[in-house]
């Protein structure tokens, strides 16, 4: 007997229904890009591994899916290299390539690939798969969507605001309650410097972006394994116990980060931002989190992470400013900041929480039942005419007993039924059913896609 097929794990296949679903969501996130200005654009699921590597820390480089060069991939490959199972000397010589990570990196690439044809500052959206060869684990998948709206060529803390209102808008829509949380790369980088660990701020900020996972105990058993000695350990600690409101925390930090330049100016942009916000207040509750850190070195100030509200689930939404990101490839200077929506994880949370309105199960609105070769020039008019005017419909293809058509419409969540045999072409009508209310209308034929359209419209 042959072996069940089966797919790689953390990958999924998506039904039409969940197709339907994943497209509500990437057609609310599009129109609220559109919406602020935002441009799309698309890059290769490929990159070169010098386009990736280096910009993701130790861990993020370790994530990345390599793809093997083309043909003979061991040809040039020596005994010596073979036998010493050294695998990461092996890998750079079988492999050049490998499935982008993220999209922000491939979207500075393509901005000084393409400088000449852009015009600053550069407002652009990019919905598409990345891939991660990470452990598979609830919420957590090898391949899956982001949705990323970027500015770069501005360092203005106004970009960070309008982010913000986007982020509170699409999930306004959505109907998931939020928590966004700000933080600034500047700030931590005072923590380490007052701490008197400056240099080790990557150490102790991928640490510190643990805390909510593994709790502060994980934390310093991280950070001592990084070589963090106990005395810096102990001084970060009451830094991350700050409480209160953002005013007040900021206000604390002031005192704490008098002798740190980097700090002060973290909390300077803490505060503009603040007072952008309160400018024109967004519904989400915005929470400074002295925890967030954001585990990719590319991030150099403010930085950003969503979750939802109502369920313990992880980050749905994240990112932050990039000062230098385009320096890497020969083009420095110019900042950067933006934010990735993980499209998968935004659908299990609406799936958890039943927040899919009933229509994204089908696309289609109307069956036309078919009765069979008398009446099927009539239907297929009946059928083209409601196509005309906009409306999703299907004509069942075989003349079936009307049991297995009504049943075919009820499975597939197609809300309407047009039913017109010999007796209703004769009066010049047909009668709807609705099939979650089980009512049947007689509607004149002239008059059908109009009584459909304020059905769906109701």
């Amino acid at each position: 007997m042959a072996q069940k097929p089966s797919i790689p794990k953390g990958t999924r296949d998506f039904s039409p229904v969940e197709m339907l679903r994943r497209n509500y969501i990437f057609g609310i996130i599009r129109k609220i890009f559109s919406l602020y200005g935002y441009l799309p654009i698309e890059t290769p699921a490929m990159e070169n591994l010098s386009t990736l590597l280096g910009k993701y820390g130790e861990e993020g480089d370790r994530l990345i899916f390599r793809v093997l060069n083309s043909g003979n991939f061991l040809a040039g490959v020596t005994p010596s290299v073979l036998s010493a199972a050294d695998t990461s000397s092996l890998t750079r010589q079988i492999s050049e390539k490998g499935l982008r990570y993220d999209l922000t990196v491939p979207f500075a690439r393509y901005v000084v690939q393409h400088r000449d044809e852009i015009t600053f500052p550069f407002r652009r959206y990019q919905i598409q798969p990345v891939w991660r060869a990470d452990r598979p684990q609830k919420g957590r998948y090898r391949e899956f969507f982001q949705c990323d709206v970027d500015v770069i060529g501005s360092d203005s803390l106004l970009n960070e605001a309008e982010l913000v209102r986007i982020i509170d808008r699409i999930f306004g829509e959505l109907g998931i309650n939020i928590v966004i949380k700000i933080n600034n790369r500047k700030i931590l980088a005072g923590i380490a410097e007052i701490a008197g660990a400056g240099e080790r701020i990557t150490d102790i900020t991928v640490a510190i972006d643990k805390l909510e996972k593994i709790g502060r105990d994980g934390v310093r058993q991280e950070l001592a394994g990084r070589g963090i000695t106990p005395e810096v350990i102990a001084r970060l600690e009451p830094v991350m116990d700050l409480s209160g409101s953002t005013e007040q925390k900021l206000t604390e930090l002031r005192k704490v980060m008098a002798v740190s330049a980097s700090g002060l100016k973290g909390i300077g942009e803490m505060e503009e931002l603040a007072g952008h916000l309160a400018v024109e207040p967004v519904q989400a509750a915005v929470e400074l989190d002295l925890s967030l850190a954001r585990g990719l070195n590319y991030y150099t100030g403010t930085i950003i992470e969503v979750k939802a509200a109502d369920l313990p689930f992880g980050s749905i939404c994240g990112g932050g400013r990039y000062d230098d990101l385009t320096g890497i490839f020969g083009m420095p200077g110019v900042s950067g900041v933006g934010v990735s929506f993980g499209a998968d994880r935004i659908y299990d949370v609406m799936m958890q929480l039943s927040l899919f309105p009933q229509q994204t199960g089908s696309s289609t609105q109307v069956l036309v039942i078919n009765f069979g070769s008398g009446e099927l020039p009539a239907l297929m008019k009946v059928a083209g005419e409601l196509r005309k005017a906009g409306i999703a419909t299907e004509l069942y293809p075989d003349p079936v007993k009307l049991k297995k058509q009504f049943a075919y419409a009820d499975s597939c969540m197609i809300p309407l039924v047009v039913i017109t045999g010999s007796n209703e072409i004769a009066a010049g009508q047909a009668t709807v059913k609705n099939m979650k209310t089980g009512e049947q209308t007689a509607v004149p034929l002239p008059e059908l896609p109009l009584f459909i359209k304020e059905i769906k419209n109701s």
